[in-house]
């Protein structure tokens, strides 16, 4: 074999194994000057004529490339190189194990049924928890793949999330994550047949616009989601319900999961609504923190009042075409956009005349005690003040009680009780009541 040695920058020995070549009684040592590459081949030969097979093999050749200074390829150093490239050849003809393809969780069967995935090949227990059903356990097979398949889900916009090894994650494989201030769940929609108000539907559809702006009330960036319904073709000045979504949710949470437009969609093209815009912004005015809500709610819902006055009111009505009329802007919200709705209909009850206040955290009396305190004006100006719980939630206790201090000041408004607890399948449905009783 070819052995060569870097002796300096401009010289080079080389050295030939002459039992390598199976040549019995030669050993060759030259000393060479730096030639040209070129030269290099017939130096060589001068010094000691070599087989002509061996000049013309590709063996051969690819020593004389590598005969440059500074590469030192020794004979044993060649033999482990040769042992280890036929391994690697070795290696790449046995047979490999498929690729795995990207995991698919959710999978929706035709059959009803629903097959959650989670990759976790180092975990010893993985759940999935929702509000389909109870919290089951998944199996792993030997890829760390965990799977299981629910026979039978029920159709409706789902909140759910694993729970592996004690924490909860979201799907990683599901890019429809609920917004949030903390985004931890997933959303699994499965539509209904017929369709139900917040599935997609083949009937015209309204816009969603996005506008960031600076609050003068705030002193900083803000944003809001604007609906506008389906072109009628006619240039007519459209009223607003202004929305709110709840605590740690954001601007987003009422279209992506709470499919605020699609209903609008389905109530408007049904004509059980009429055609409105529909404003939702971010209503934690203020960011939450560790302060209690009973301290957090009025002081929150006082900043984004003002923000209303001075930023969203202008912008929105500056934007599109609206009628500027108390008696076509309405305010709704659920739980802390509850407490939002109950503030502006004894506050401000002569800017929005139609108020909804979904499962609300009610506000502390003194923060409210402008509408309680004139109970006459507020019952001339609110064309509907709509306040509605579910039985079963944390938050059906204060609303009775909240629904009997308006009945003590004489204030009118209707209390709906509902089944159900404080989630988003009761929100969904209550939009679909109330909407309908606007501007009418």
């Amino acid at each position: 074999m070819l052995s060569c040695f870097p002796n300096s920058k401009s010289q080079i020995r080389v050295s030939f194994a002459a039992q390598d070549w199976g040549w019995n009684r030669v050993r060759l040592l030259a000393s060479i000057l730096p030639y040209p590459m070129k030269r290099f081949s017939s130096a060589l030969q001068r010094a000691m004529p070599l087989p002509t097979a061996l000049r013309t093999s590709a063996a051969f050749s690819l020593a004389l490339a590598l005969a440059a200074p500074g590469f030192v390829l020794a004979p044993a150093q060649a033999q482990a190189q040769d042992t280890k490239a036929a391994a690697t050849n070795a290696a790449a003809q046995r047979p490999r194990p498929a690729a795995r393809g990207p995991l698919v969780s959710p999978e929706i069967g035709t059959d009803g049924s629903v097959t959650f995935r989670y990759s976790a090949p180092k975990a010893t227990s993985v759940k999935v928890s929702g509000q389909f059903g109870p919290e089951t356990a998944l199996a792993k097979d030997v890829g760390g793949i965990w799977t299981v398949t629910l026979p039978k889900v029920k159709p409706g916009v789902h909140e759910y999330h694993f729970v592996v090894d004690g924490l909860s994650v979201i799907d990683a494989g599901n890019s429809w994550v609920k917004p949030q201030r903390w985004p931890n769940t997933s959303i699994l929609h499965i539509p209904s047949n017929p369709p139900a108000p917040w599935d997609l539907q083949d009937i015209p559809h309204g816009t969603l616009h996005e506008h960031v702006y600076k609050s003068k009330a705030l002193g900083g960036w803000r944003r809001i989601v604007v609906y506008t319904p389906p072109s009628t073709g006619k240039l007519t000045k459209l009223p607003v319900l202004y929305l709110s979504h709840g605590y740690s949710d954001n601007e987003a949470s009422w279209t992506v999961h709470g499919k605020a437009h699609w209903i609008l969609d389905s109530l408007i093209a049904s004509g059980k609504a009429k055609p409105m815009i529909v404003v939702m912004p971010d209503a934690h005015a203020l960011a939450p923190g560790s302060t209690p809500f009973d301290e957090y709610g009025p002081a929150n819902s006082a900043a984004l009042c003002s923000e209303l006055v001075q930023d969203i009111l202008p912008l929105v009505e500056a934007s599109y075409p609206v009628n500027t009329k108390p008696s076509a802007r309405a305010f709704a919200g659920l739980s802390m956009g509850g407490h939002h709705a109950l503030t502006v209909a004894l506050n401000h009850h002569e800017r929005f005349n139609w108020i909804g206040a979904f499962s609300s955290a009610p506000p502390p009396n003194p923060s409210v005690s402008a509408g309680l305190d004139k109970p006459s004006a507020v019952n001339s100006d609110l064309k509907l003040f709509w306040v509605a719980c579910g039985t079963k939630d944390f938050l059906y206790q204060r609303n009775k009680e909240f629904h009997a201090v308006l009945e003590g000041k004489g204030i009118k408004h209707q209390f709906v009780e509902t089944e159900g607890d404080h989630s988003w399948p009761i929100w969904r449905n209550y939009l679909v009541e109330f909407t309908p009783k606007l501007f009418r």
